[in-house]
């Protein structure tokens, strides 16, 4: 890459081995089943995810929806997180294409939802209430740092959505940086979900797309979801190519951008201006604040770093997220290190 990016890992490029893969592969009309590339990517994603079909998707944002349209009808409920990215930063489209109703439950500071409350979040039958089908988590909770949601506890949500009869989804996007975390395999982390959908061009770095997974019945009917929405792709193996090799190669050294993003939370918490808890950087992603003393903005600083050929997220007046991927190195963490202590000395 040409600059020091660490705003997202959806800034990152294509691998050489992507792009040349891209170019020669095979392809057909994947609205007609045809496209080889694309179903290898769907026959891999959900063999490496336990489930038994897959939906390669445009984006994570179209493949939680897909997924909620599959689930749920014109007016029943879901209950999901009031930090949620489907929540927060997927433009209402549950209720505005989907009518579904949401129904937003406390997400506590290590990525869960409190059991009690999804419990209580569940209607009784009566008509004047919507019918609650479908329970939705994230993992890793990104809202909350990146943090992974351990097995144990998908486990038990899976329970009590089994015991009332709804549906578990799982918002993975970054699920394989869930399960480096937590040295657990991804088909186990998921066990319990009836439908999970992750990206390939965040912590994966494909340039492009997402992928559901469900079983296959439910595969059926996301897939005429998605060309509700618009999502039916002509030779998209030529983006399923690169997902190949996001799934095969990529999903294995994601403990270098954890190990990365650990060494910058570090240093930072070295620095008496910058407040962090290096103890909460589990993943790829460092959540961090300028103290009053510092003299400056998150903004100001953020446009003050861009001199260093470094790109990083200010969120608020005072909060930055930084997040590691495949072409940030050791000695790029360094190097953002030097500059943020010099321009707050």
């Amino acid at each position: 890459m040409d600059r020091i990016d660490l705003r997202s890992d959806t800034v990152s490029w294509p691998t050489p081995d992507m792009r040349r893969a891209m170019a020669e592969a095979p392809v057909g009309d994947d609205v007609y089943g045809e496209d080889p590339t694309v179903n290898r990517l769907e026959a891999l994603a959900a063999e490496k995810l336990g489930k038994e079909a897959g939906l390669f998707v445009a984006s994570g944002t179209m493949g939680n929806l897909v997924a909620v349209l599959a689930h749920c009808g014109r007016g029943d409920e879901i209950i999901l997180g009031d930090r949620a990215h489907t929540h927060i930063y997927e433009a209402g489209g549950i209720s505005a294409l989907g009518g579904v109703h949401p129904r937003p439950v406390s997400v506590q500071p290590d990525g869960t939802l409190p059991l009690d409350a999804i419990r209580r979040a569940i209607r009784p039958v009566d008509v004047h209430f919507p019918r609650t089908r479908l329970i939705a988590l994230e993992n890793t909770q990104g809202t909350v740092g990146g943090i992974p949601v351990p097995k144990s506890y998908i486990d038990a949500v899976g329970e009590i959505a089994r015991e009332h009869g709804l549906k578990l989804h799982i918002d993975g996007a970054r699920i394989f940086n869930a399960a480096t975390a937590l040295g657990c395999p991804v088909a186990e982390l998921v066990a319990a979900a009836d439908s999970v959908t992750f990206c390939l061009s965040k912590g994966l770095i494909a340039p492009v797309g997402s992928v559901l997974v469900g079983s296959r019945a439910f595969i059926d009917e996301a897939r005429r979801a998605r060309k509700i929405l618009g999502g039916g792709m002509r030779q998209a193996g030529i983006l399923a190519a690169a997902g190949l090799i996001a799934l095969e190669k990529m999903t294995l050294r994601l403990d270098e951008d954890h190990a990365h993003a650990r060494m910058l939370a570090e240093g930072l918490a070295e620095m008496p201006a910058i407040e962090i808890d290096p103890g909460r950087v589990m993943t790829n992603m460092v959540f961090f604040a300028l103290r009053e003393e510092a003299g400056m903005t998150a903004p100001a600083l953020a446009e003050r770093l861009k001199a260093y050929n470094i790109w990083m997220m200010a969120r608020d007046d005072r909060g930055f997220r930084a997040v590691t991927h495949y072409w940030i190195r050791r000695e790029h963490i360094a190097q953002v290190l030097d500059a943020i202590r010099k321009e707050l000395s």
